[in-house]
């Protein structure tokens, strides 16, 4: 902050000017040093208020109710098609099947004439049929274990119980798979779903027994780990994101790597390159790693790309909040190049980029002369010399062109890290449901179990079908292409 400005009056003024009007100029240099730094401030501030979840990295739970971003200014272009389902897109309405459950005729036995209808033949059978729920409960299979007597020797023999048959009375496998994936699919706590399944089901459950089916859900899961792991490391293209979750009254971080078909959840308490190494996927990673200019990640020597509508939403602040017309321009022809791009079969040759290469230098270099870096100080400062958003957002265009346009120059590579965003996302639901994890373990399954859930349903599995097989012992692994 500025020191407190003395303030004269009028009259000392003129007698400052009259005597001493070197003292004059020293003071409204002062002053006006003060007044920049003020200006400054005061657009800093502007900056704050009006910054949102459009124009700048600010997730949407802040834009708060009386902030009203407008739903014309989405990055998203109107498709020109009109709102519904479109001509040709798969219907998901309910079909009749061939063999229903039940048949319930609906006989007619008299016409209103009066006229007996009895024995007439049916001309012909008018259906409709009705998809219900069953009603709810709980199948109990009984094992008869025998015991016979050997004749020739004398010895008890008792028949084995299937494996997994170890008390007198339990839940199966299908049961507590439900229980797992109610609680790490849909986020219902576990006390709620103790009274969940007593409603549905007239079976009382216990909190301790929902907490060991995933138990056990995670440690027959140790294996899959590796495998997904292995595989991550082995893609060509990797999407990378990270965010903050409570876990045990502490900040703890929540990572994802993820691809089309795997996606990987681990907790760490840190959200940098500790982390991110004890997870062993990013250290002996060789592909394309995708992720939001986050700068620990650029400690991993292999290509990067990073994420354009991060970009967009800082330009769109740019040219609206301080009318910098070579963002607009940036802006258009990143999304024009996106756009080129997607139409492409193949990749490009040098003489179809090259012409978007030129026009990207050319709204640089308008930048930087709207923007110009202010002169070395004669007498230098510590730390960096201070910059305008513009010249940082330049700055960065510039060190980053290959990473920013590696969508340009390679057709597999992303415009974006949507993939990432869109698995972590989910994390922000839990939270917002139960608000923390309470232990660092029940943070730790929910990961791994989470992890195989997404991974199954990206695969095209059925994920209560999967989560059952794990339980067992049995989970399906991993694989990179379909």
């Amino acid at each position: 902050m500025p020191e407190r400005c003395i303030m004269f009056s009028r009259a000392q003024l003129l007698y400052i000017a009259r005597t001493t009007p070197d003292d004059l100029v020293d003071i409204i240099m002062t002053h006006q040093q003060q007044i920049q730094i003020l200006i400054q401030r005061v657009a800093q501030l502007e900056e704050q208020i009006n910054k949102n979840s459009r124009n700048s990295s600010k997730p949407p739970s802040t834009d708060g109710l009386k902030k009203s971003v407008p739903k014309t200014k989405s990055l998203r272009k109107r498709s020109g098609k009109k709102p519904g389902g479109q001509k040709g897109h798969k219907g998901h309405n309910l079909k009749k099947v061939e063999k229903p459950d039940h048949v319930i005729p609906l006989p007619v036995t008299s016409c209103s004439c009066n006229a007996d209808l009895v024995n007439v033949a049916v001309s012909k059978y008018d259906c409709r049929q009705v998809f219900e729920l069953p009603e709810p409960k709980l199948e109990v299979t009984e094992y008869q274990s025998e015991t016979k007597i050997c004749p020739q020797c004398g010895q008890s023999v008792k028949a084995l119980f299937p494996e997994g048959v170890n008390a007198p009375v339990q839940y199966g496998p299908r049961f507590r798979g439900m229980l797992v994936y109610m609680q790490n699919q849909h986020f219902i706590p576990a006390d709620r779903l103790s009274r969940l399944v007593s409603d549905l089901y007239g079976t009382p459950v216990s909190v301790a027994t929902i907490l060991k089916a995933s138990s056990r859900s995670y440690n027959n899961l140790a294996h899959f780990e590796e495998s997904l792991i292995n595989a991550l490391t082995d893609s060509e293209v990797l999407h990378v994101d990270e965010s903050g979750i409570r876990t045990a009254e502490k900040l703890h971080w929540l990572h994802s790597a993820s691809t089309e078909l795997l996606t990987f959840y681990g907790v760490h308490e840190k959200r940098g390159t500790i982390a991110m190494d004890h997870f062993n996927i990013l250290p002996n990673f060789q592909g394309r790693l995708i992720h939001d200019f986050w700068k620990p990640y650029f400690n991993y020597s292999c290509e990067h790309g990073l994420c354009n509508p991060h970009l967009l939403r800082e330009l769109t602040f740019l040219f609206e909040q301080q009318d910098q017309i070579w963002a607009k321009k940036m802006f258009d022809l990143l999304l024009k190049m996106n756009n080129f791009v997607r139409e492409q079969s193949k990749q490009l040759s040098p003489e179809l980029k090259d012409p978007w290469l030129k026009q990207f230098h050319e709204i640089m270099s308008e930048g930087w002369e709207a923007n110009p870096l202010p002169p070395k100080p004669k007498k230098k400062k510590r730390g960096r010399q201070a910059k305008t958003k513009s010249q940082n957002l330049l700055t960065r265009f510039g060190d980053f062109e290959d990473s920013i346009l590696a969508f340009l120059h390679d057709i597999n590579v992303p415009f974006s890290n949507n993939l990432a965003e869109q698995d972590i996302r989910m994390i922000k639901v839990r939270l917002k449901i139960s608000g923390c994890f309470r232990s660092i373990q029940g943070a730790e399954h929910f990961a791994r179990i989470r992890s195989y859930l997404s991974t199954a349903r990206k695969q095209g599995h059925n994920v209560l079908d999967s989560i059952t097989s794990a339980i067992k012992g049995n989970p399906f692994q991993p694989i990179t292409f379909l």
